[in-house]
């Protein structure tokens, strides 16, 4: 079992899940709106929600992304959607050239914080927010200088 990223959006999930498909080149994605689960008849949810996507998942070479919109009548529960930079997705891949296709795709209307390049920690590595306002690292050898310092750092 690994842990998955899981997105709030608000209202844009739609956009983020061909966004994300495009950019990571999609192996299958799946989707549920609100409409497609039966509806509790005392609370019904406002036209304008029904569209909305409930759950969906987006799996690529790398892993896998989850995905859903907060609902604006849930709001009171939920609390307001906020971006920020709390939680970042890491894809972690030694092919240098699936790491700069995803890099560029996902950083397009979006921020590069840092390019790919080498470092001293990795032979690429770079991190970026993307349009929606997600954080990403993506890293060719982020278990190699782990285990490679670890190791250092114990003497063996």
């Amino acid at each position: 079992m690994s842990a998955i990223a899981y997105l709030n959006f608000d209202g844009v999930a739609e956009q983020a899940i061909e966004f994300y498909s495009e950019a990571l080149q999609a192996i299958e994605v799946k989707k549920v709106n609100y409409k497609d689960i039966p509806q509790d008849p005392s609370y019904p949810l406002p036209e304008n929600e029904l569209n909305m996507i409930m759950e969906s998942s987006v799996e690529f070479a790398d892993g896998k992304i989850m995905m859903s919109d907060l609902l604006p009548s849930m709001k009171n529960v939920t609390g307001e959607l906020v971006k920020g930079n709390n939680v970042w997705i890491s894809i972690v891949n030694a092919d240098k050239q699936k790491l700069e296709r995803y890099f560029n795709k996902l950083s397009v209307d979006g921020h590069v914080i840092m390019p790919l390049s080498n470092t001293p920690w990795s032979s690429c590595f770079g991190m970026l927010v993307d349009r929606f306002g997600v954080c990403w690292k993506l890293n060719g050898d982020a278990d190699v200088f782990l285990n490679q310092v670890i190791s250092n750092r114990h003497g063996n």
